[in-house]
């Protein structure tokens, strides 16, 4: 049985010191990171304060028709998603190297040819160099489906899930939600909030507006007719709701997708 006895200060100081030494013991060429290879549920990346990836493990660089993880490195979202996908991306790193604090649960989402939703959970975290500068960006990527093993104590939320992502459209009420998983409003709420870093509001919300991004990106796309679609009566308040999620008005993000897009 371990001793329960809290270390002292100098005993904490003495750990660390043993730890770093260890560490920089390491050949260049070692690294825990490796272990990653052998998850097979989970993404590993790491990109520098240009947004270059700089390394991943076995999932990621094969998840790109990728042989090895050089041919990986110095690449950016850009070369590897579709624009709308690496913009925000982009977005959420951007905020990382910002402010050095790590972005956890961000839901990234993708949808099939049917245009059904499915999505992957993402964790991202700055990387210091030995002043403490942030000098990049490393993450974890879980599928939905993986991540349902780590979220056991949550599982009850995946009927509300499954409902959302068959009726985000017509817009889904936190009341609806809660009757399904035989919640309280506020229960729902909070394992919400513990679970996927949002409300069940702003997860729904999310939803719409990349959805949005999707059909913007369909040649001859109109905006109030997408804005009706993903379930906007109102136009101001969809280009509300898509400058605060995406950073731009539908119409300049419409004309920037098209000017990639040539």
């Amino acid at each position: 049985m371990l001793n329960q006895t809290r270390k002292t200060e100098q005993e904490l100081r003495t750990a660390g010191k043993l730890r770093n030494r260890f560490l920089s013991r390491m050949a260049p060429g070692e690294s825990f990171l490796r272990l990653l290879d052998f998850m097979p549920d989970v993404a590993f990346f790491a990109k520098d304060s240009q947004f270059r990836l700089m390394c991943g493990n076995r999932r990621f660089v094969e998840r790109f028709g990728l042989k090895s993880e050089d041919e990986l490195v110095g690449l950016s979202d850009f070369d590897l998603f579709p624009a709308r996908l690496a913009e925000s991306f982009r977005h959420d790193d951007e905020e990382v190297l910002r402010t050095g604090q790590a972005k956890l649960n961000i839901v990234e989402l993708f949808f099939t040819d049917q245009g059904v939703p499915d999505w992957f959970v993402t964790n991202k975290l700055p990387v210091k160099d030995r002043k403490g500068m942030v000098i990049g960006i490393m993450g974890l990527v879980h599928s939905y489906e993986g991540r349902k093993e780590v979220l056991k104590p949550y599982l009850q939320l995946d009927r509300a899930v499954a409902y959302i992502r068959q009726n985000f459209r017509r817009g889904v009420s936190v009341t609806e939600l809660a009757e399904i998983v035989h919640l309280s409003p506020r229960q729902l709420h909070r394992k919400f909030v513990e679970t996927f870093g949002s409300s069940p509001q702003a997860f729904v919300m999310k939803l719409k507006i990349q959805a949005a991004c999707e059909a913007l990106q369909i040649e001859g796309a109109q905006i109030s007719e997408v804005a009706r679609a993903v379930g906007f009566r109102d136009q101001s308040a969809f280009t509300q709701h898509f400058h605060k999620h995406m950073g731009l008005t539908p119409l300049k993000y419409l004309r920037r997708y098209r000017l990639v897009r040539g």
